[in-house]
């Protein structure tokens, strides 16, 4: 079961598709939110595909898809969780999650365009397990607690300008970041129950075809549990919430591949989750220089 947002930007119709149909669950909800996850959303979709009564939408095929939820409250991001792109980027696996935000308005839809910045040159491509909360976390004490607390998995594309994360920020990574479109998501929430470990994902990244990360999420440094039981330390994690979770060897700030270029076409995907793709354009305002 998969739950997906479909149409254009503003006016997604959200849908759960199930083999080859795409359901309408607008009888269900107008939209897929973390109030709508928090309140049993996922059960509550379980039973009317189990009726039977679900209308399918017709032509879904066809229509865009967006990000498979809406209303995201907050986007909390693990760095260096793999260690060998630890080491790739020069540093030693840490050894307490590293954490940085993105905007929520970064987030778009899997397939829709990825824009460079004025002045941006060191674009670069992070396929993430992204995690999205069902239930509030806060002060958890043990990684059951935490698993229980997630509703479902979905994919990242962790965009960031290495020149803004490395050089502008003062230290920490959100500047280089926090882009408009610098978090295509999706193509689907994937329900927590229907992916029985979270730590056997096999991930990966393209450019242009070629193949760029190749992965497991078994490599983590930290767990989806550990993650989400530390962050609880030091915040309140609510439904609708976005995790993403860190990002494995493979990308252009290892120096061994060139950043990314109007033109280029990025390919990420997780086996079980699904698959996104994106074209890379310029600003339509570009260029300028960053200060």
């Amino acid at each position: 079961m998969e739950l997906m947002r479909l149409g254009e930007p503003g006016r997604e119709t959200p849908v759960v598709r199930e083999g080859a149909e795409y359901y309408d669950l607008r009888g269900i909800t107008d939209d897929i939110t973390g109030a709508f996850l928090g309140s049993g959303g996922i059960v509550k979709v379980r039973a009317a595909l189990a009726s039977g009564n679900l209308p399918v939408l017709d032509n879904a095929s066809a229509l865009r898809v967006g990000a498979p939820l809406n209303g995201i409250g907050a986007v909390v991001c693990v760095g260096q969780n793999y260690a060998a792109h630890a080491a790739e980027t020069g540093d030693e696996p840490p050894k307490a999650p590293i954490i940085f935000f993105k905007h929520p308005n970064t987030v778009i839809g899997p397939n829709d365009d990825v824009v460079i910045p004025p002045g941006a040159q060191k674009v670069d491509w992070e396929v993430e397990l992204a995690v999205v909360i069902g239930k509030r976390a806060s002060y958890l004490s043990s990684a059951d607690e935490a698993l229980q607390c997630i509703a479902g998995f979905t994919i990242s594309n962790d965009v960031s300008e290495r020149d803004f994360q490395m050089h502008h920020s003062g230290g920490q990574w959100s500047k280089g970041k926090c882009a408009p479109t610098f978090n295509p998501m999706g193509p689907a929430l994937v329900p927590a129950e229907d992916i029985p470990d979270p730590q056997a994902l096999h991930l990966y990244s393209a450019v242009n075809g070629e193949r760029r990360q190749d992965s497991t999420t078994a490599d983590m440094v930290f767990s989806v549990a550990e993650i989400i039981r530390d962050l609880s330390q030091y915040m309140a994690l609510d439904p609708g919430d976005v995790v993403n979770t860190g990002t494995p060897q493979g990308v252009a700030v290892s120096g061994k591949f060139p950043f990314l270029a109007p033109g280029d076409t990025v390919t990420i995907g997780i086996d079980g989750l699904g698959e996104q793709r994106q074209r890379v354009i310029a600003h339509e305002g570009a260029p300028s220089a960053a200060l």
